[in-house]
């Protein structure tokens, strides 16, 4: 009884603290827009597209919103940073587009939009974009409701010549666990995590850019020994500078130099991986071209370690190497064509035939294809890996097929997703084929279940997701996963990659357990969001003939976010 109160005591402050924090905000749609029809009347949603704003950038973004646009050829920071659209994830959304209350306050104030708003971040508390991309640029011409008590703070012009801006983010997440999280450890844990990011952005013109981001995240009240990834002290996340090398087709390279968050595609092998308290970062170079339908990029970098109370160094014993692309054939569709390269020098991080330790390099070959057409929905990636594991050679794979349909024309417009994960596993440890498929700096977060106890490693995955929009400014989610083994003698592997269970023997069988997943978001304004969920594995055989504690874990969790 003492712990459940404990657990209603941290929950009750959660709630009064976001609360406080939300109703404290400025937000979006405070300057009045004029009515606008009922959300389910057949009116046309607004653009998407920016317009074209003023010709010269003003000081002031008040006085912007009360000027008109002087020259709708000649602005130049409008197109400042170039940024290229964000790529999309896996169980990707289509949001709502026609009129109505796109946020709680817009609600309360009884000021429905016209269309989506423009907005630099998603409609949801989770962002696995960095703020370096964050697309601020309406702000040189915004429309009523656009200006609120931070925009001051973004794209302020000392002179014509130079932009900055500043930013964050703060975010506050009450855990429950009832049997583990990223592990099975069969004891309860109740904590808080706690997250505080801070940015500034310097622009010359668009050929040379300045970006600096710190990070401190800590975790409060936790009876378990922390994962490596919930604690950090005050680091540098990102800190580069921009270059712009030339022009091809009239588009931008720039060279990157620098500590990096880095994001491809699906980010299946590479992302921040945002709902760790402690997002994943970068040291090296990245060259980039942005064009009208295709998309470049090379990169040498070296991934950051983890220094709780002391500087975050970068990892010299491991070299990342890439080569991607992506190609856009018509909006709502990508494809992405990619090589990638890991080597990892660190001693004994493999361990081989027979039990010997060494290093490891692999190689892999990848491509996808995901979009939408007519409420038809699709994603599909392979990926192939080859290479040397200390005394093994690599051979791996990964096949990702979903797909999905939106009922757009319906109530609430629901959307289906069925999906099927499938990643190799060595069949014999002791073979002379490594076949365990790696999957480098992924967001295993996101593909294979919130409590975070399978990733694309070893796993034949098969799920579904339901989701639908109550009303515009909330967002729910139901998914279900069937998880097996592909290799009974291999391990299971959580979603950092890290073997949890294991039956050498292949005598535990393959059945992992079911895992179902309930999440819901509220888009309070502009700024602010709470995120809760809940999640239930139900254990298959393989966890209950393995050594461990044989309880299917659960996890409630609630999260305030406040982006600014």
């Amino acid at each position: 009884m003492g712990r459940v109160h404990g657990s209603l005591e941290k929950l009750a402050f959660v709630c009064v603290l976001a609360s406080l924090l939300a109703a404290s905000s400025t937000v979006w749609g405070q300057s009045g827009l004029d009515k606008q029809p009922a959300a389910d009347q057949d009116t046309p949603a607004i653009s998407l597209q920016l317009p074209d704003p003023p010709s010269v950038a003003t000081p002031s973004v008040k006085t912007r919103a009360a000027q008109q646009p002087k020259d709708k050829t000649a602005d130049f920071w409008s197109q400042v940073p170039p940024l290229r659209p964000m790529p999309r994830t896996g169980y990707f959304l289509i949001a709502p587009n026609k009129p109505g209350y796109y946020s709680l306050l817009s609600l309360l104030l009884d000021e429905p939009s016209p269309g989506p708003p423009r907005i630099p971040y998603p409609l949801t508390s989770g962002d696995g974009y960095s703020f370096y991309d964050a697309d601020y640029r309406y702000l040189e011409n915004p429309r009523f409701g656009e200006v609120d008590f931070f925009s001051p703070l973004k794209r302020i012009h000392p002179t014509d010549a130079w932009l900055l801006s500043f930013g964050g983010e703060e975010r506050l997440r009450f855990m429950d666990e009832n049997g583990g999280y990223q592990r099975i450890t069969g004891k309860v844990n109740t904590d808080l995590w706690y997250r505080s990011r801070v940015y500034a952005d310097v622009w010359y013109r668009d050929w040379l850019r300045a970006y600096v981001e710190m990070s401190d995240a800590r975790v409060f009240d936790d009876s378990l020994v922390p994962l490596s990834s919930d604690i950090d002290h005050a680091d540098f996340l990102n800190l580069f500078v921009d270059a712009k090398l030339f022009s091809i087709a009239e588009q931008p390279t720039y060279v990157r130099i620098g500590r990096q968050e880095m994001y491809f595609g699906s980010q299946r092998l590479i992302s921040p991986s945002d709902w760790s308290n402690v997002r994943r970062t970068f040291q090296g170079v990245r060259v980039f071209w942005q064009g009208r339908d295709w998309d470049v990029d090379a990169f040498w970098v070296q991934p950051v370690l983890i220094e709780p109370t002391r500087a975050d160094p970068p990892d010299h014993n491991q070299n990342f190497t890439g080569l991607w692309t992506t190609y856009r054939p018509r909006k709502g569709q990508s494809v992405n064509i990619y090589y990638l390269d890991l080597d990892n020098r660190n001693p004994g991080v493999a361990i081989g035939r027979n039990g010997v330790a060494g290093f490891y390099n692999v190689s892999t070959l990848g491509a996808s294809y995901s979009g939408d057409f007519r409420n038809f929905l699709w994603d599909f990636e392979g990926m192939y890996q080859l290479g040397t594991w200390s005394n093994q050679i690599i051979s791996a794979g990964a096949v990702t097929t979903g797909l999905g349909y939106q009922f757009a024309n319906v109530p609430m417009i629901p959307q289906f997703w069925i999906y099927n994960d499938f990643a190799s596993g060595s069949q014999d440890p002791n073979g002379a084929i490594h076949g365990t498929f790696n999957q480098l700096f992924a967001w295993g977060h996101l593909y294979f279940g919130y409590l975070d106890l399978v990733g694309r490693q070893n796993i034949d995955d098969v799920s579904m997701e339901f989701a639908f929009y109550p009303t515009k400014w909330i967002h729910m989610r139901f998914q279900n996963h069937v998880f097996h083994l592909v290799s009974a003698r291999d391990a299971l592997y959580n979603s950092s990659g890290v073997p949890i269970r294991s039956s050498p023997t292949g005598t535990a069988g393959t059945y992992v357990g079911d895992e179902i997943d309930f999440t819901t978001n509220f888009h309070l304004d502009l700024h602010n969001d709470i995120f809760l969920g809940y999640s239930k594995l139900f254990a298959g055989e393989f966890l209950h003939r393995t050594a461990g504690p044989q309880t299917g874990p659960s996890l409630f969790y609630v999260q305030y976010s406040l982006k600014w």
